[in-house]
Protein backbone atom coordinates (compact mmCIF):
# COMPACT_ATOMS: atom_id res chain seq x y z
CA UNK A 1 0.00 0.00 0.00
CA UNK A 2 1.41 3.50 -0.73
CA UNK A 3 1.95 6.04 1.96
CA UNK A 4 0.47 9.62 1.44
CA UNK A 5 1.83 12.53 3.55
CA UNK A 6 -1.64 14.01 3.43
CA UNK A 7 -4.58 13.30 1.20
CA UNK A 8 -6.66 16.13 0.78
CA UNK A 9 -8.76 18.07 -1.52
CA UNK A 10 -7.81 21.91 -1.75
CA UNK A 11 -8.75 25.15 -3.59
CA UNK A 12 -6.14 27.32 -4.83
CA UNK A 13 -7.37 31.15 -5.47
CA UNK A 14 -5.44 34.21 -7.58
CA UNK A 15 -6.40 36.56 -5.03
CA UNK A 16 -9.71 37.37 -2.82
CA UNK A 17 -12.76 36.64 -4.86
CA UNK A 18 -10.33 36.04 -7.53
CA UNK A 19 -9.62 32.87 -10.16
CA UNK A 20 -10.39 29.59 -8.53
CA UNK A 21 -8.98 25.90 -8.83
CA UNK A 22 -10.35 23.13 -7.00
CA UNK A 23 -7.95 19.61 -6.81
CA UNK A 24 -7.07 16.73 -4.91
CA UNK A 25 -3.51 15.56 -3.85
CA UNK A 26 -1.62 13.29 -1.81
CA UNK A 27 0.79 15.33 -0.50
CA UNK A 28 -0.81 18.59 0.11
CA UNK A 29 2.75 20.64 0.80
CA UNK A 30 4.41 19.84 -2.19
CA UNK A 31 1.25 20.32 -4.23
CA UNK A 32 0.78 23.63 -2.98
CA UNK A 33 4.24 24.59 -3.20
CA UNK A 34 4.10 23.78 -7.18
CA UNK A 35 1.00 25.92 -7.55
CA UNK A 36 3.07 28.97 -5.44
CA UNK A 37 5.69 28.38 -8.02
CA UNK A 38 3.46 28.16 -11.11
CA UNK A 39 4.97 24.29 -12.18
CA UNK A 40 3.11 22.79 -14.68
CA UNK A 41 2.11 25.15 -16.95
CA UNK A 42 -1.61 24.40 -16.15
CA UNK A 43 -5.14 26.11 -15.47
CA UNK A 44 -4.05 27.33 -12.06
CA UNK A 45 -0.06 28.12 -13.68
CA UNK A 46 -2.02 30.19 -16.61
CA UNK A 47 -4.33 31.91 -13.81
CA UNK A 48 -1.75 32.50 -10.85
CA UNK A 49 -3.74 30.36 -8.52
CA UNK A 50 -0.89 30.39 -5.93
CA UNK A 51 -2.66 31.18 -2.34
CA UNK A 52 -3.86 27.61 -0.76
CA UNK A 53 -7.29 29.47 0.81
CA UNK A 54 -9.09 26.05 1.74
CA UNK A 55 -8.42 22.41 2.29
CA UNK A 56 -10.01 19.34 3.75
CA UNK A 57 -8.02 16.38 5.17
CA UNK A 58 -9.32 12.69 3.70
CA UNK A 59 -8.70 9.05 5.39
CA UNK A 60 -8.39 7.72 1.81
CA UNK A 61 -7.86 9.00 -1.94
CA UNK A 62 -11.36 7.51 -3.21
CA UNK A 63 -13.18 9.65 -0.95
CA UNK A 64 -10.97 12.46 -1.63
CA UNK A 65 -11.52 11.93 -5.43
CA UNK A 66 -15.26 12.20 -4.62
CA UNK A 67 -15.45 15.28 -3.02
CA UNK A 68 -13.49 17.04 -5.07
CA UNK A 69 -15.65 16.24 -8.12
CA UNK A 70 -19.05 17.68 -6.44
CA UNK A 71 -16.95 20.87 -5.27
CA UNK A 72 -15.93 20.98 -8.69
CA UNK A 73 -19.59 20.62 -9.83
CA UNK A 74 -20.76 23.63 -7.31
CA UNK A 75 -21.84 26.94 -8.25
CA UNK A 76 -18.95 29.03 -7.65
CA UNK A 77 -21.15 31.01 -4.98
CA UNK A 78 -21.06 28.20 -3.16
CA UNK A 79 -17.23 27.67 -3.22
CA UNK A 80 -16.71 31.12 -2.08
CA UNK A 81 -18.97 30.30 0.55
CA UNK A 82 -17.12 27.37 1.85
CA UNK A 83 -13.90 29.28 1.35
CA UNK A 84 -15.49 31.97 3.49
CA UNK A 85 -16.84 29.99 6.32
CA UNK A 86 -13.19 28.75 7.10
CA UNK A 87 -11.13 31.42 5.80
CA UNK A 88 -12.51 34.87 6.14
CA UNK A 89 -9.65 36.60 5.59
CA UNK A 90 -8.77 34.84 2.70
CA UNK A 91 -5.43 33.91 4.69
CA UNK A 92 -2.34 31.96 2.50
CA UNK A 93 -2.99 28.82 4.69
CA UNK A 94 0.30 27.17 2.86
CA UNK A 95 2.44 29.02 5.55
CA UNK A 96 0.50 26.97 8.49
CA UNK A 97 2.50 23.67 7.27
CA UNK A 98 5.95 25.84 7.13
CA UNK A 99 5.88 27.20 10.90
CA UNK A 100 5.94 24.92 14.01
CA UNK A 101 2.69 24.62 16.40
CA UNK A 102 2.37 28.28 18.21
CA UNK A 103 4.53 30.10 16.31
CA UNK A 104 3.40 33.44 14.68
CA UNK A 105 2.11 33.96 11.30
CA UNK A 106 3.88 36.08 9.35
CA UNK A 107 1.28 38.82 8.74
CA UNK A 108 1.50 38.86 13.13
CA UNK A 109 4.87 39.65 12.86
CA UNK A 110 4.44 42.15 9.95
CA UNK A 111 1.59 43.75 12.30
CA UNK A 112 3.86 43.65 15.61
CA UNK A 113 6.70 45.42 13.46
CA UNK A 114 4.28 48.07 12.64
CA UNK A 115 3.19 48.86 16.11
CA UNK A 116 7.08 49.40 17.21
Amino acid sequence: MARYDLIAVYIMASRRNGTLYTGVTTDLVARALEHRQRRGGGFAAKYGCTLLVWWEEHPELNAAIVRETRIKAWRRAWKLALIEKANPTWRDLYDDFLLPPGAPKFEELLRKGDEE
